[in-house]
């Protein structure tokens, strides 16, 4: 038998352990007593709590940047949710699909961020940052928007789907190709700046074709909001672009999307949270417009590439149903039949993840694998369909760049260059351009195994070479060149951008005589929300924005914006004067001295530093008159043993001039072209023999 002390210690211990475990109990019973039971059960059902809960973890997880919601908000938010959607099964009736279009910087990947939240699907990302929906590098790195991206979420019962755009004008192409996907659109316009450029864009197009827009004022928590009349602006916009009376009486939400609340009235209604933006989606956006016939037909708005599926193809369904492993067909726009195959996987986005579904019908979008020809444009129907449907129509582009293989001297010395060969560039073009609407590639005809890329900017392009270069292309790219067209008289006509400036007032001079030089017409000015700034609005041709932005944001000192949107072809504005001076141009091979530089820094401003290699042809810096000036930056000091009083000075050389890939492109000009390698980027002369361009 036991010590009767070691039986009373046990004894006690045990006392002690159930009193703890009771008060743990009590101490846990208010976090669920809010919850409903069957709300409770059916998220226990679903997996375990962990999954229960996602994005909403009772424990802060540390992520700079993200609000996180109390216990309150918690409970709230899963009670409004209700029980989840089955997207097998989910009725037409209970299907949105809205797109969220915006100017540039004015929040809309960080309002789905807001959303996914709210409606507890799970939005982390990789790297613990924010902006789940912007999944490409270089969306993260420059934090803009490139590519439209379809997500999914469910809201009391209803399956939202939520497409992200662009908010930039050279990716226009992304906006227009999924309104045709979309029954309504969130517009969302930045409390203090108002109606920009591409929210005029953007508005145009969705009016265009007859979507009530819900507009979103966003950034309502900023000191400078002027709220009431950004609404008045908003308004006028609409009547001005032809708005019907049913579009006119459209609805408005206040929100703030970096702290994830919004409201139907301001200031009068503050909230915590994203429910009165989700409801008024739900409540405002129509369900899905469908074609009344059994056969399954739907139209590929994107693609993706998946190592094990293949090519994953994303749309909305038009008509029918279709379920994994029916017998599909792809045809292009003149109702050609291209290939057939089986259906292998169907699947939906949903948060930042996907979902396998065994079936899917009209109205909803989602993804569909086991076509390997299939592209944007192209439709894809069950066997029995016989006519395609009809593609989305967009803008034609504006600019046109010529890529070739690199054949200057340098050729191939780059260690990360993988792709040299014409071969493997007009492979990757022609690539992009299956999946990337705003891009058209065309053999060239004025260079041998070279290749024309159209697209709307030179953003647009310099994405595209920045990718490339990434994967290790090796590529030599002519300058742009503006795309003209004739009227019916046989008139040119040049594309026409709305651009809109602002700057500090003491820098508006010098903008609008800059502008003027460059054939723009001013067509409004007015005072900014800002004190001492004002906003001045252009319409400038393309061809005289080329190369601006540099010179805008040396003219403002870094603190102008300036936004830009196609406006449309209009008649030829005349020829522009030589808007840059000339260049100073190597006529020896070798590695540059700092002697020789420190004797031409006073010819110009340069565009290297001692050390680097060069070529006869290549540009290594900006000449100060209008004539280009043939140079030896390789000279080296004669060493002799005389010397002399100031022979042997310290040379200072001021860091050289560097160039984005954005920069670079319009400052090329007819007769230069660059050579982009994956670690450098070489000015040169498009014909490298000086006595033959002479």
């Amino acid at each position: 038998k036991e010590p009767a002390k070691v039986t009373e210690m046990r004894s006690v211990l045990c006392c002690l352990a159930v009193i703890s475990a009771i008060a743990g109990a009590s101490a846990f019973a208010p976090t669920l007593s809010g919850l409903p039971r069957s709300s409770l059960q059916a998220k226990l059902r679903h997996g375990n709590s962990a999954a229960a809960f996602s994005g909403h973890s009772l424990l802060p997880s540390g992520r700079p940047g993200r609000a996180h919601l109390g216990l309150s908000n918690l409970r709230a938010s899963t009670a409004e949710a209700g029980a989840s959607v089955d997207y097998d099964t989910v009725e037409i009736s209970n299907v949105r699909n809205c797109a969220i279009i915006a100017h540039v910087d004015h929040g809309k990947t960080t309002l789905v961020d807001k959303m996914l939240d709210a409606c507890s699907e799970s939005s982390d990302v990789d790297d613990g940052g924010d902006r789940a929906m912007d999944s490409m590098d270089l969306e993260r790195e420059r934090g803009i928007t490139i590519m439209s991206k379809v997500t999914s979420m469910t809201w009391k019962g209803v399956k939202l789907n939520i497409v992200d755009t662009p908010g930039h004008a050279d990716f226009g192409g992304e906006v227009e190709r999924v309104m045709s996907i979309v029954d309504g659109v969130c517009l969302l316009v930045d409390a203090t700046e108002g109606p920009m450029a591409q929210t005029k864009f953007v508005l145009m197009k969705a009016l265009a074709r007859g979507i009530k827009p819900l507009v979103v004022i966003n950034k309502v928590d900023r000191d400078t909001t002027r709220v009431e009349d950004v609404e008045t602006e908003v308004f006028d916009l609409m009547v001005n672009l032809g708005a019907t009376d049913e579009q006119l009486d459209y609805s408005t939400i206040y929100a703030s999307g970096r702290n994830g609340f919004a409201t139907t009235e301001w200031p009068g209604k503050p909230t915590d949270n994203m429910n009165d933006l989700l409801d008024c989606v739900v409540q405002t956006i129509p369900k899905p417009t469908v074609l009344d016939r059994p056969e399954f037909s739907m139209v590929v708005t994107m693609i993706e590439y998946d190592s094990f599926l293949g090519r994953i193809c994303t749309g909305r369904i038009t008509s029918g149903e279709v379920k994994q492993g029916d017998t599909i067909q792809c045809m292009d726009q003149s109702s050609k039949k291209l290939e057939s195959g089986r259906c292998s996987k169907i699947m939906a986005r949903k948060g930042t993840g996907k979902v396998e579904m065994q079936s899917a019908r009209a109205g909803d979008i989602v993804q569909v694998c086991g076509l390997a020809k299939a592209t944007v444009g192209h439709t894809i129907a069950g066997m029995d369909v016989t006519e395609a449907l009809d593609a989305p129509a967009i803008d034609p582009p504006t600019l046109c760049m010529t890529f070739c293989p690199n054949d200057s001297p340098l050729a191939g010395k780059d260690k990360k260059s993988t792709k040299l060969t014409s071969q493997m560039i007009k492979e990757r073009l022609f690539t992009e351009c299956e999946n990337n609407i705003g891009i058209t590639v065309n053999p060239s005809e004025d260079r041998s195994e070279a290749y024309d890329v159209m697209g709307r900017g030179e953003l647009q392009l310099g994405i595209l070479l920045e990718n490339m270069r990434r994967e290790g292309f090796e590529i030599g790219v002519c300058p742009p060149r503006v795309l003209f067209q004739k009227d019916s008289k046989g008139s040119k006509l040049e594309p026409i951008e709305e651009v809109v400036v602002e700057v500090d007032d003491e820098f508006s001079g010098p903008v609008i005589a800059k502008l003027s030089e460059r054939k723009g017409v001013m067509t409004d000015m007015r005072p900014s929300a800002e004190n001492g700034r004002t906003r001045i609005t252009l319409e400038v041709p393309t061809r005289g924005l080329l190369g601006y932005r540099s010179i805008f944001f040396t003219d403002t000192r870094g603190s102008g914006i300036l936004t830009r949107a196609f406006k449309g072809f209009e008649p030829y504005k005349g020829d522009l004067e030589n808007i840059r001076k000339g260049v100073l141009v190597s006529m020896r091979s070798g590695d540059t001295s700092l002697y020789s530089l420190g004797k031409l820094q006073a010819r110009g401003e340069l565009f290297v530093g001692s050390g680097v290699e060069v070529y006869p042809g290549m540009i290594i810096g900006e000449h100060s008159r209008d004539n280009d000036l043939e140079v030896n930056p390789i000279e080296a000091k004669q060493l002799t043993n005389m010397r002399a009083a100031g022979s042997d000075d310290k040379i200072n050389l001021p860091p050289p001039r560097t160039f984005s890939l954005e920069e670079i492109i319009p400052y090329m000009q007819p007769d230069e072209m660059v050579e982009v390698t994956p670690t450098t980027m070489r000015l040169r002369k498009a014909n490298l023999d000086g006595k033959k361009k002479k």
